[in-house]
Formats: C-alpha cells, sequence, structure tokens
C-alpha cells in the first residue's frame, strides 16, 4: 500500500489561502488504512479548519478511490462544487485528480512517502519502491534496491559490520546479511553466485512516467 502522512495544519492552511470555498476529499483505500486521509480524518481536518477560520465553506466528500475514474463520476459534481479541492489521497491521487478536473485547482493535503506494509498499530515500512524490475525470485523475498541503503546488487558493502548497516548500526540491518540468511534457510545460496548485470533503471523512478498497459483489457476511452 502507499503511506503517506497529513500535511501540518499550518502548511495546509498557508496553501488554501485566498479560497473561501473547499471541497476535502477523503480516500478510502490506502491513506485510509494509514489513518492519514480517510472519512475520520477528513471530519476532523474539516473541523480544526473551520476553528481557525471559521468563514471558510468546507464541504467533505468521500471517494472509494481518487485515481480511478469510476469511483469520481458519479460524485463529480460534488467535487465541483468548490473553489478547490483539497485532496487527502497520495500523490497519485492529487494528480489523477488534477487532470480528472483540469479547470479546478487539487491541493494535496498528504506528504507521500512509500510504498510499504503494516508491521503493527501506526507503524509501517517501505518494502518496494516499485522499480519495475523486480528480482525477489533470486533473494528469496527480500528487495536489495528498498532493503539496502545503497541499492547494492552484489552482496554487501565495506560497511557492513555484524550484519548491521553503517548508516544506522543500531537499527538498520544489512539488508545481504537478511538476503544470505534467507536464501541459505532455503538451501538456494547458489542463487547469489551468479552477479547480477548491470541495472537497468529506466523501469524505476528515474526513466520519467511510468505505465502498466494490458491490452487484453484495455478498453478505450474508458
Amino acid at each position: 500500500m502507499i503511506v503517506a502522512e497529513q500535511k501540518t495544519i499550518e502548511e495546509i492552511t498557508a496553501s488554501i489561502e485566498g479560497y473561501k470555498r473547499i471541497v476535502i476529499a477523503s480516500c478510502g483505500t490506502c491513506v485510509t488504512v494509514c489513518m492519514a486521509g480517510g472519512e475520520k480524518e477528513a471530519l476532523k481536518l474539516q473541523g480544526l479548519l473551520k476553528a481557525q477560520k471559521g468563514e471558510l465553506q468546507l464541504k467533505v466528500v468521500n471517494l472509494k478511490r481518487q485515481c480511478d475514474h469510476e469511483f469520481i463520476d458519479d460524485l463529480a459534481s460534488q467535487l465541483q462544487d468548490g473553489d478547490i479541492i483539497l485532496s487527502l489521497a497520495c500523490g497519485v491521487g492529487v494528480q489523477f485528480m488534477s487532470e480528472k478536473f483540469a479547470n479546478k485547482l487539487v491541493i494535496p493535503g498528504l506528504d507521500t512517502k512509500f510504498y510499504g506494509a503494516s508491521k503493527a498499530l501506526g507503524h509501517w515500512v517501505e518494502y518496494c519502491q516499485g522499480c519495475g524490475n523486480c528480482k525477489l525470485e533470486k533473494t528469496c523475498g527480500i528487495c536489495p534496491v528498498t532493503r539496502c541503503s545503497k541499492s547494492n546488487f552484489n552482496g554487501p558493502c565495506g560497511g557492513s559490520q555484524k550484519g548491521k548497516c553503517e548508516v544506522d548500526p543500531d537499527n538498520i540491518d544489512c539488508a545481504w546479511q537478511l538476503i544470505y540468511d534467507r536464501v541459505k534457510s532455503f538451501d538456494k545460496v547458489e542463487n547469489l553466485a551468479t552477479l547480477f548485470e548491470y541495472r537497468d533503471w529506466r523501469t524505476s523512478r528515474d526513466g520519467g512516467l511510468r505505465s502498466l498497459r494490458r491490452d487484453d483489457i484495455v478498453v478505450e476511452g474508458v
């Protein structure tokens, strides 16, 4: 899931300065799970903004997702009912809504952090950077791109000591120690005998705008 946290009330107040009618759009998926942009958070933000700026006309619109047409179209008229849209979605939702409502300024209310998983209530950890060329089958499920501080692909660097990363020896395990222990436990150490080839980062974030197209299910114009 995408993990995000809400901007400070000061940041949000500054970003909406000069506008009176504001639609606060919540999102019912990832940002609801990480308790940053769901209906509950949207209503709380509405109350905070009303307390600080009583002259504002605030309306909360709850969407299941802000990254799919089907979940936006039915509520489009409500979303248009304001000077601006204050989106409590991740960066994907903000940009999708900006394209969807080209005549409307869409302002982010969250800071998008990473792709993560829930380790415990209120604690999320990054597991994936969406590099577009997954090698988890060779490392038995531990990602060197995300877990290694240097994204090394062929074993630990010289800063690895006693299974810990030099970046923060008290709190960060060396990813390659974890990988080695994992492949060894499955008797697959031979997976590491062949060097990873030079990385083609064009599939990652450095290659510009990425997309995934399934021609077998695409319906043009929808």
